[in-house]
């Protein structure tokens, strides 16, 4: 019988941010954390959000503007054990509400901040995106096709990878750090350092011979034939990644491309221009689903391209989408549909749409379960309810 999970019992105030910041929240939601989206409100009430990261997430509506809203939060703070601060430098700080305030308040409490461009840098101050980020980093001059210019992979890269994902990391670890000294601390992400530590591998490649050549003619962005995609008869696209000898052969074979010596010239560079050549017109031969029959289950290291919408649809695709990590005893919750085995999808209902669809969190929604949750508290006793926005009691004590 599966345990709790991980995380469960941890309480989590995620200032409400749109991509990074949600996306630390997500992971330490889905490891079963208690995690209080806080909306601002204003007089007009507060705007829908396009944040679509909100499984296992609750939200309550604050003016962190007027003194009723910051009190609150420092009283939410108290017994809290995360902050998640996605806001540039500065923000909560003008609002009273700074690692200063809230840990004097909270020795135990982690604060996660997260920013785009590095605190201490000549960027600090400047608005960016995740391509800004990955530019900065270095990291985006290593991405593209030879002779075209540097090429970003959407924001997956710096925004969720370099930036959501570390401060998760950092988080943690202050967790656990806490457990040997009773004392939380301020943990600082931001994604051009996140983006840079991921980049680590190709980076040192730069100085020796698997990736000291020009942007996309390497060994593994697109310089090589035998790591690579291919277009196939039907449009589609079949991707390549055989990089050993024995991969190689396999995948020769499998082409019917045996009989050309091919194996015996797998790593010279001036063989390479041809041998794309003749693994692009023979992809084309076939259909993508003739090479999967071709390809399945052997050591080719070549696989379909497949796209979300079949693996949404099509239960052959193994496309139900689960946890990123399989803890055997204690299973993260559930991300799509309940299985069988909760240690491998996860335990718990799931969620409708099984992370194909985002369901928006309305500010407000589920908070007052939330409050009366983690605290005890009750609307009239110890807070209000105006017009969406939650005020705080006077006399309300925790």
């Amino acid at each position: 019988m599966a345990g709790p999970p991980p995380l469960q019992g941890l309480k989590v105030l995620e200032f409400a941010g749109l991509a990074p910041g949600p996306f630390a929240g997500l992971l330490l939601a889905d490891a079963g954390a208690n995690v209080l989206r806080i909306d601002r409100h204003t007089a007009g009430g507060s705007a829908p959000t396009s944040d679509t990261l909100t499984r296992h997430k609750s939200s309550i509506e604050v003016d962190l503007k007027s003194p009723n809203g910051v009190s609150l939060i420092k009283e939410l703070v108290k017994t809290a054990d995360v902050i998640i601060d996605p806001f540039r430098p500065g923000v909560l700080e003008k609002l009273g509400l700074g690692p200063e305030v809230l840990c004097a308040l909270n020795p135990r409490l982690v604060y996660g901040r997260l920013t785009g461009f590095r605190r201490d840098g000549k960027y600090s101050s400047m608005a960016g995106h995740d391509i800004n980020y990955l530019a900065v980093s270095g990291v985006l001059s290593l991405l593209g096709r030879s002779g075209e210019k540097p090429y970003a992979p959407a924001n997956i890269l710096a925004d969720f990878a370099g930036g959501g994902a570390m401060l998760f990391q950092g988080i943690l670890l202050a967790i656990i750090t806490r457990h040997k000294t009773g004392k939380g601390q301020v943990v600082e992400a931001n994604m051009v350092d996140g983006s840079s530590y991921l980049g680590t591998f190709p980076r040192q490649n730069l100085k020796t011979p698997l990736g000291d050549h020009p942007r996309g003619e390497n060994m593994l962005d697109g310089g090589s034939p035998y790591y690579d995609t291919y277009e196939t008869k039907d449009g589609k696209y079949m991707a390549v990644g055989a990089l050993e000898p024995q991969f190689f052969a396999a995948l020769i074979k499998g082409l019917g491309l045996s009989k050309q010596d091919w194996e015996t010239r797998h790593y010279q560079r001036e063989t390479w221009p041809e041998m794309k050549r003749q693994f692009e017109a023979t992809f084309k031969s076939k259909t993508r689903s003739e090479w999967e029959t071709i390809f399945d289950n052997t050591d080719a290291c070549c696989t379909p391209v497949l796209e979300y919408p079949e693996l949404e649809t099509d239960a052959g695709r193994e496309g139900d989408q689960r946890p990123a990590v399989t803890l055997r005893d204690t299973p993260c919750l559930a991300v799509g549909e309940k299985g069988t085995n909760p240690s491998t999808p996860g335990q718990g209902p799931g969620i409708s749409g099984g992370s194909y669809v985002g369901e928006p969190l309305a500010p407000g929604q589920g908070g007052e379960e939330a409050l009366a949750k983690w605290f005890g508290w009750t609307e009239g006793k110890d807070f209000d309810i105006r017009n969406g926005g939650v005020l705080l009691k006077e006399k309300s004590k925790l």
